[in-house]
C-alpha cells in the first residue's frame, strides 16, 4: 500500500508539472488576447480560428464610392487575395456611393458587428463630421487594414518654367494669385492640402474647382488650362509617364514606389504629410476573435507580392497599415482636418 501512494503521489506530480508547462506555453493567463477593437491581433491568428467558427456565409463589403476608382479597384484586389487567406471565405463587394460615400459609411457603421458585413471607408470620414456631412466618425468602426494611403503630390505640366518644389515656390512668390492650381473642390481634401501649402510657404494661388475629381483636372492641366495640381499621383500615372506632366515632390514620409525619383516635402526640409486613404473596417462591436482573423489575412495579404504587383498595375503604392496603426491614423487625421476646416470655415 506504501507502494502504492508513492506511485499515485509521483502520478499527480508530474501530471501538475506537465499542465503547468502547457499553460505557460500557451501563454499563461490568457491576458495578452485581450484587445481594444483596434488592435491589430495579427499574432494570435491561430488561436482565434480555433475559438470562432468564422466563416459560415458570404461576406458582405459595402464600398462607398462608384465602381473604377481606386477606393474600388484598391478594396476588390484587397478582398480578393484576402480569401486566399482564410479558409472557405467569400467576400461580396457592393457599390454604395450615395451622399458622396456617406451612404455607404454609415451603413457599415450601422450593420450588425457579426463580421458579415464590412465596408471601405474613405479619408473623407475624416472631413464629413466637421462640414456637418454626417455624424460618424473613426469611433464607430473596428479598422481591419487601410488598402490606400495615397500623399498629395505636387504635379505640374511637363514644359512649367519650375523644375522643383522651391523653383515652384519662388515662381508663386513672384506672381502672386495668378497660379491657377485645380482641386476636387472647395473644402475637398486637394483644397485643403494646398491651403495647408500655402500657409506653409507663404505663397497665394488661385484655387480652380473641378468637383467631377482628377479626370477632369488631368484634362485642365494638359490642356494648359490650370498651372499645377496638390493631388494623389496614382490619378495621372498614364501622363506622367508620356512625359505631359511631372512631379515636382510628393507629402509623404517616404518616396513612393511608383515614382522612386520624386523628392517628398520631408526630405525638403517641410514636414506636411496629407493622405487620401480607404480603409477596410468592421462596425466598432464586431467580436475580437473575427477582427484578429481578418486582419491577419489583410497583413499576409499585405505582404503578399502577386497582390503588391495588382496595387502597382493601377497605380497606387503599396502600403501596409493594420488594425491600431490604422485606427491611429484615422483618428489623426480627424483632429486634423478639424483644425483646418475650422480655419477655413468650409
Amino acid at each position: 500500500e506504501m507502494k502504492f501512494q508513492k506511485l499515485t503521489a509521483l502520478f499527480l506530480s508530474t501530471a501538475l508539472t506537465v499542465g503547468l508547462l502547457a499553460g505557460c506555453s500557451s501563454g499563461g493567463s490568457g491576458s495578452s488576447t485581450t484587445q481594444t477593437p483596434a488592435a491589430s491581433g495579427s499574432n494570435a491568428g491561430s488561436s482565434a480560428a480555433l475559438s470562432v467558427d468564422y466563416p459560415t456565409k458570404d461576406i458582405t463589403v459595402i464600398i462607398p464610392k462608384n465602381p473604377g476608382g481606386g477606393t474600388d479597384v484598391s478594396t476588390r484586389g484587397l478582398i480578393q487575395y484576402m480569401k486566399n487567406y482564410i479558409d472557405g471565405s467569400n467576400f461580396v463587394p457592393t457599390n454604395k456611393p450615395d451622399g458622396g460615400g456617406v451612404t455607404g459609411m454609415v451603413e457599415t457603421a450601422n450593420a450588425k458587428a457579426d463580421g458579415y458585413t464590412l465596408g471601405a471607408v474613405t479619408v473623407e470620414l475624416a472631413m464629413f463630421p466637421h462640414q456637418g456631412k454626417c455624424t460618424v466618425t473613426y469611433e464607430d468602426f473596428a479598422p481591419i487594414c487601410a488598402q490606400i494611403a495615397a500623399p498629395a503630390a505636387l504635379i505640374v505640366p511637363a514644359d512649367a518654367p519650375y523644375d522643383s518644389l522651391q523653383e515652384f515656390v519662388d515662381y508663386c512668390k513672384e506672381n502672386p494669385g495668378t497660379v491657377q492650381m485645380g482641386n476636387s473642390g472647395m473644402g475637398a481634401i486637394w483644397h485643403v492640402a494646398t491651403v495647408q501649402m500655402e500657409k506653409e510657404f507663404g505663397i497665394e494661388v488661385k484655387h480652380i474647382p473641378y468637383p467631377n475629381g482628377t479626370a477632369d483636372i488631368a484634362a485642365a492641366l494638359t490642356g494648359g488650362h490650370i498651372d499645377g495640381t496638390l493631388a494623389d499621383p496614382s490619378s495621372f500615372v498614364s501622363q506622367v509617364q508620356a512625359g505631359t506632366l511631372k512631379i515636382l515632390a510628393i507629402m509623404a514620409d517616404e518616396r513612393s514606389v511608383m515614382f522612386p525619383d520624386v523628392p517628398t516635402f520631408k526630405e525638403l526640409g517641410y514636414d506636411m504629410t496629407i493622405r487620401s486613404w480607404a480603409c477596410i473596417v468592421a462596425p466598432k462591436d464586431t467580436p475580437e476573435e473575427i477582427l484578429t482573423i481578418l486582419r491577419d489575412a489583410a497583413e499576409k495579404t499585405c505582404a503578399d507580392p502577386e497582390y503588391q504587383e495588382y496595387l502597382m498595375n493601377q497605380g497606387i503604392d503599396p502600403v501596409s497599415i493594420i488594425g491600431d496603426d490604422c485606427y491611429q491614423m484615422m483618428k489623426e487625421d480627424h483632429e486634423m482636418f478639424g483644425e483646418v476646416l475650422a480655419e477655413l470655415n468650409v
